[in-house]
């Protein structure tokens, strides 16, 4: 079964829970709140992911472009918040202009999905990035960067200090 997010732009459809199995998953325990960590992905990206952002994150359709460098951005517009419990992001555009890449679009309509689910003293992040799979091509440069930030946003939210890529 499959549930399907409708947006003014584009239709996203959303695997089951078994289809996800194939996407880049990963999933953080975090000693801090759900309001937190919801916060961190809404409104705070630049002081975990990478201080060069430019737009907004913090609401539905509000687009937001994310650069490391001058080869590398991808631009994303969020497609859903729950408060203190989903974000999900659409990219709509993106470059990964690394000579070793011959397919350097390829997050381009892929989604990104966080859920945040609380527990008693932590909170847990699962991050799912639909349409990232090992057969893609930056598989392993892009699961390798992922493992980066989200290394990133558990330091900033357990400590206040994240290490982001600094423009």
């Amino acid at each position: 079964m499959k549930s399907v997010i409708q947006s003014n732009l584009h239709k996203i459809v959303v695997p089951n829970k078994i289809d996800f199995m194939d996407n880049y998953t990963n999933i953080i325990e975090v000693k801090t709140k759900a309001d937190k960590a919801y916060k961190a992905l809404t409104r705070e990206i630049p002081l975990w992911w990478t201080d060069m952002f430019e737009g907004s994150s913090a609401e539905v359709d509000h687009v937001f472009t994310i650069r490391f460098g001058e080869n590398i951005h991808k631009t994303m517009r969020v497609e859903e918040t729950v408060i203190d419990s989903k974000v999900i992001w659409y990219v709509e555009d993106s470059l990964i202009a690394l000579p070793e890449l011959k397919n350097q679009t390829e997050w381009i309509g892929t989604t990104i999905v966080w859920e945040i689910e609380k527990r008693e003293n932590t909170t847990l992040l699962h991050l799912t990035h639909i349409g990232l799979k090992p057969s893609v091509e930056c598989y392993e440069i892009c699961s390798n960067g992922w493992l980066q930030f989200l290394s990133s946003l558990k330091l900033f939210l357990e400590t206040g200090k994240g290490t982001p890529y600094k423009g």
